[in-house]
């Protein structure tokens, strides 16, 4: 079984280590239940946008993204 082979992977790793290990089974164990309890939402962001946002881009801007959408 695979969680015999688990901790017999355990098992070897040095005393002084075995926090350090907690620590990423833990950050592991989270980050699981966390992406599957509140799915990405595109397009939602929070705050909010100054008025700058809506300023119209830089000439320079413009032309640097112009050459890039053509190579």
């Amino acid at each position: 079984m695979l969680i015999s082979k688990i901790l017999e992977e355990i098992e070897n790793i040095p005393e002084d280590q075995l926090p350090e290990l907690d620590n990423i089974i833990h950050d592991f164990r989270l980050s699981i239940h966390s992406t599957s309890e509140s799915p990405r939402t595109p397009g939602r962001l929070k705050g909010t946008l100054g008025e700058a946002f809506f300023d119209p881009l830089p000439e320079l801007e413009l032309s640097n993204t112009a050459k890039l959408s053509l190579s």
